[in-house]
């Protein structure tokens, strides 16, 4: 720690943090606009200068790292006028007229930075830049004629998402912020993450959906939890008159720390399903809107008679999007109540069982995604992070350029293939050997840093080239890299889990922890489950195999889940179907009863992301009249069929953290 005097206070700061951060957590403000929390400092726009005892000329301090005895100055006439010089400058460069700008009016870094300067007007005639505005984006518009070539979107594209879209072009008074070899946005190589138009100071960069539709000043900030996947990612949203205006991310988000991806930060807003907003039921081939105790009363006549009925009883099926607090429910409904011998999640365990079954015999061995930040090396199997957890995916990307080494094991070709150093594409099904001949090439050359009986090394290094269909030079080069590693992590998905073997799960725990990715000090080991509470729902027991085996009566908690066409196949062979959801689909047209029930963002509740941390989702807008929430739904089915729940959802979930 060191010792410095900032405007006669003194404050004591981290060694090697800047005097920008170390000001900033000694409630000292300093303009700036360049400068972000989560982008490396770059020291552009100047804006954040300060006066350093013993230095000549002011010094910007986003980039000015603290020293022991240090003395600074952030407020003086000089510096007000220095920096009122700074912003005519930058106000004169392009078109920056605000009553014809979308964040006008308190939105904006650079209006706000002028009004804290007293600035009413900038003294110098505009450069009157007519550089064309680029729409060709599904979700956003750039416009460099509002740019103050902060290259805050370039360094999130690269920093953030690990995508190294964004990129100057031009020079001088001329400079752009292009995409590619300046290709319009929306035929680049942008993975529609947003984080660019979440950290752009001005209108450069605008988002489609919320611009002109209020100011910030105007609008109400919740902080939630993204339901989109079991990555967690922490979530701002921005609402207005009950309704969504905006989707961002929580800077101050562990998880995540405030990236998004596509699905969690546009998906949302682009919703085109048909909302359900009456309970229906089938009379005379045919679903009519009833009321709310007609239709409780008619499932809970139902099912009732076929509680504790083996096989010719009930069935009963949940989505993992659910709130912790509603899958517990559920389970103790038809699991423990009913005694059903078929409850089950819509993931049916896919993506945990095999993980969690090993994990109850060996003990936890699942790490936290933070350990990808620090990863010298990857071993990716199984799983295209690059695609369905993408947030994940971008830890890593952002990662190679500082030397991290990506391994990638998939038979399907992937995003991440071209990305890494090494990549394998085994027989499909084949891992087992693959991890069993990397074990032997390991051990075999004696590069483990624990032990691991192998009696014939060579047997088990030929079959997994056989068996794979891989080189012998790639596999050894798979293992060398991952033997000799400092801190490694093996992320492994779907691809592994969903063979349902628990042998192959125990092979990858023996490679870890002879790798040194799992030892005394760091589980370096991490499984990308599926949806947001697949780790809730496999501590719920709720991880079998659904099969319809002669019952009368199926109970599918949908929620506002998207409904496969596998799914509606085997849900629509049910006798007797209850659709507890919020949108309608093919499955609510087969139902005989259709129970309407609130989105993600319309209910409260908890969420248990893939590394175990438990999160907390707030209500953010109110469903619309007649519809209710599944916990509500639920605990009145149990009450009229005499079977209440306790609502102990806490002692059956397990925190990792």
């Amino acid at each position: 720690m060191v010792q410095l005097t900032i405007n006669g206070k003194q404050i004591e700061a981290v060694e090697g943090m800047t005097v920008l951060s170390a000001a900033k957590r000694a409630g000292i403000e300093i303009p700036t606009l360049c400068a972000h929390k989560e982008l490396t400092p770059f020291g552009g726009c100047r804006l954040c200068i300060v006066e350093v005892q013993g230095f000549r000329v002011p010094i910007a301090s986003c980039t000015l790292p603290v020293s022991n005895g240090m003395v600074i100055n952030t407020q003086s006439e000089a510096l007000s006028k220095s920096r009122k010089f700074i912003l005519s400058m930058l106000f004169s460069e392009r078109n920056h007229f605000c009553p014809f700008c979308q964040v006008s009016g308190g939105d904006c870094d650079l209006q706000n930075a002028a009004y804290a300067q007293n600035m009413t007007h900038w003294p110098m005639q505009p450069g009157w830049n007519k550089f064309p505005v680029d729409s060709s984006h599904p979700y956003f518009v750039l416009d460099n004629n509002r740019c103050i070539l902060c290259r805050r979107c370039v360094r999130a594209c690269a920093e953030m998402a690990g995508n190294f879209t964004l990129t100057m072009a031009e020079r001088g008074a001329s400079t752009l912020v292009v995409a590619d070899t300046n290709v319009p946005l929306g035929e680049s190589s942008c993975i529609k993450c947003g984080s660019c138009v979440q950290v752009c100071p001005t209108g450069a960069l605008i988002d489609r959906t919320s611009a002109y539709q209020g100011h910030d000043l105007a609008m109400t900030e919740i902080t939630s939890v993204c339901a989109g996947c079991s990555v967690g990612c922490g979530i701002k949203l921005i609402v207005h008159d009950n309704r969504i205006v905006r989707i961002e991310g929580d800077w101050d988000a562990p998880v995540n720390r405030g990236v998004l991806c596509e699905h969690g930060r546009y998906d949302p807003m682009n919703e085109t399903r048909t909302r359900l907003t009456k309970p229906l039921m089938r009379k005379d081939g045919k679903l009519e809107p009833v009321s709310w105790d007609e239709a409780l009363g008619a499932v809970a006549e139902k099912l009732k008679p076929l509680a504790g009925r083996e096989h010719d009883g009930l069935a009963a099926i949940a989505s993992t999007r659910l709130p912790v607090e509603a899958l517990s429910m559920f389970k103790e409904l038809f699991l423990d109540g009913c005694k059903s011998d078929m409850v089950t999640s819509s993931e049916e365990g896919m993506t945990t069982a095999s993980a969690h079954a090993v994990a109850e015999k060996a003990g936890a061995f699942e790490g936290k995604l933070d350990l990808l930040r620090t990863a010298d090396v990857v071993m990716c199997i199984g799983a295209n992070v690059a695609r369905s957890h993408m947030v994940a995916g971008f830890m890593i990307k952002r990662a190679l350029p500082k030397g991290t080494r990506l391994i990638n094991i998939d038979p399907e070709l992937s995003e991440l293939d071209e990305l890494a150093n090494i990549s394998l594409k085994p027989v499909k099904g084949s891992d087992l050997a693959l991890v069993k001949g990397m074990q032997a090439l390991i051990v075999k050359e004696g590069l483990g840093r624990a032990f691991l009986e192998i009696l014939d090394a060579d047997k088990l290094i030929a079959e997994a080239v056989e068996v794979c269909g891989v080189s012998l030079e790639t596999l050894s080069s798979a293992a060398r890299v991952l033997a000799n590693a400092v801190t490694p992590v093996i992320l492994f998905g779907k691809g592994v889990t969903a063979q349902r073997d628990e042998e192959l799960i125990a092979a990858l725990l023996d490679l870890a922890r002879l790798t040194g990715v799992i030892d005394s000090e760091r589980l370096g080991l991490l499984s990308i489950k599926g949806e947001a509470n697949s780790l809730a729902a496999a501590q719920l027991r709720l991880e079998s195999q659904f099969v319809l085996n002669g019952q009368k009566a199926v109970f599918a908690a949908i929620g506002d889940d998207f409904v496969s066409k596998r799914l509606v196949e085997r849900l629509g062979q049910s006798p007797y179907l209850v659709v507890q959801a919020a949108y309608a689909s093919a499955l609510t047209e087969r139902a005989d009863v259709v129970l309407p029930v609130t989105l993600w963002s319309e209910q409260a509740g908890h969420y248990l992301n893939m590394d175990g941390r438990l999160q907390a989702a707030a209500k953010a807008v109110e469903a619309p009249a007649g519809i209710r929430e599944s916990t509500a739904v639920l605990a009145e089915i149990a009450m009229r069929m005499n079977m209440p729940v306790k609502h102990d959802w806490r002692g059956e979930v397990k925190i990792l953290d």
